[in-house]
């Protein structure tokens, strides 16, 4: 098969012919319909998320179809459609026991290794040479071989370029305001970055009811976005973001999401809170950086957590917001901003790295995925 391969940190993704053996017990191969170019990639591609993690294949919001199974497969089919989920939860573990199966303690090790579950790779470059995945998943590429827990089934009605969104996007942004922060009706919310992951948020805090969401970015098409999916404000980013946030909702807000990654940003979200509110982290910083906090806030009882990947179990998320965004539930389509192959994905990471556009979404099977 093609795939966009990262050689090495901090150089340009080639498209190669790449080696992919067949699934192994409990896997699944899919055909790649589409992928979402994530600032994960990003990261991981620039080297900020550690040593030594390529050559590998990134991507790690897509669908596509299922084309084979491994042994002890149940629940899927030949031709089913399926997004992907990159925590494939085992269920048993102490977190997920716990209701948390989003940091499940199985997987994770796994992960962060390239491997999949039994710590071995299905991908070798032409020479023999191992290639790690990506979060299970490694969708930058025409077919892929995944966890059976990674392989979520869609509702027909949903096409597949849209449904590339759901096992990333959506379900960590939608999922920070529902399970991380509990948004309800009445109240308000900042959300700092307004890239795929931000305009999600935003969309989730106007389902929960919300009655004022400020949006910050520094990109005035990505606020006209964010106010076409329900933010009652556009403040432009910069230092002066968070005082203009408190002119708007004097006091402070009773939730703020940082979507960005950046201290600066994280410390933005904890100066706009409300005495006994919390901040919300849902960009991924690199590894490394820290954040300033002033001590004596505390006393206000404000506070900060971490949301990741919707902070609930992934693959039942994904399924049910694959469901409400099929029944004209939830938006999805107009945070695409731009439409690429293969071949664009380098371009689109470009285009994340300079804060260009909202989501680049990357189309390998144009038939399957319902979009050229």
């Amino acid at each position: 098969m093609r795939a966009s391969v990262l050689l090495e940190p901090r150089r340009p993704l080639e498209v190669l012919e790449v080696e992919l053996d067949p699934p192994g017990a409990g896997e699944v191969l899919v055909r790649v319909a589409a992928a979402g170019i994530c600032h994960t990639d990003v990261h991981l591609a620039d080297g900020r998320l550690g040593e030594g993690r390529w050559p590998i294949v990134l991507g790690h919001e897509g669908a596509g179809t299922v084309e084979a199974l491994g042994p002890g497969v149940e629940g899927l089919a030949p031709g089913d459609r399926v997004a992907f989920c990159f925590v494939p939860s085992c269920g048993t573990c102490r977190a997920c026991v716990a209701g948390r199966a989003n940091l499940c303690e199985s997987v994770l090790p796994a992960a962060w290794d390239g491997t999949l579950l039994d710590g071995t790779t299905r991908m070798r470059l032409a020479g023999g040479a191992p290639l790690q995945h990506f979060n299970f998943v490694s969708c930058f590429a025409e077919h892929c071989v995944v966890p059976a827990g990674s392989a979520v089934p869609l509702p027909d009605a949903l096409p597949l370029w849209q449904a590339a969104l759901v096992g990333c996007s959506l379900v960590t942004g939608v999922g920070a305001v529902r399970n991380a922060a509990g948004v309800a009706i009445g109240e308000t919310v900042c959300v700092i970055g307004c890239g795929g992951i931000g305009l999600q948020i935003v969309a989730g805090a106007a389902l929960a009811g919300a009655v004022r969401i400020v949006a910050v970015d520094p990109d005035p098409a990505k606020l006209a976005l964010a106010t076409a999916r329900g933010a009652t404000d556009a403040v432009p980013a910069g230092d002066e973001a968070a005082a203009a946030v408190l002119a708007l909702v004097p006091g402070g807000v009773d939730h703020a999401f940082e979507a960005v990654g950046q201290p600066a940003t994280i410390r933005q979200a904890w100066d706009v809170l409300r005495p006994g509110a919390t901040a919300i982290v849902v960009g991924i910083a690199r590894m490394g950086a820290e954040v300033a906090l002033p001590a004596l806030d505390l006393v206000s009882e404000k506070g900060i957590r971490g949301s990741y990947y919707g902070s609930a179990h992934p693959g039942q998320a994904i399924a049910q917001l694959a469901g409400m965004v099929a029944d004209g539930d939830l938006p999805l389509a107009d945070v695409v901003s731009h439409v690429t192959d293969l071949e664009g994905i380098e371009a689109g990471l470009e285009r994340l790295r300079a804060g260009e556009g909202a989501r680049t979404v990357a189309i390998m099977d144009a038939t399957a995925a319902g979009r050229t």
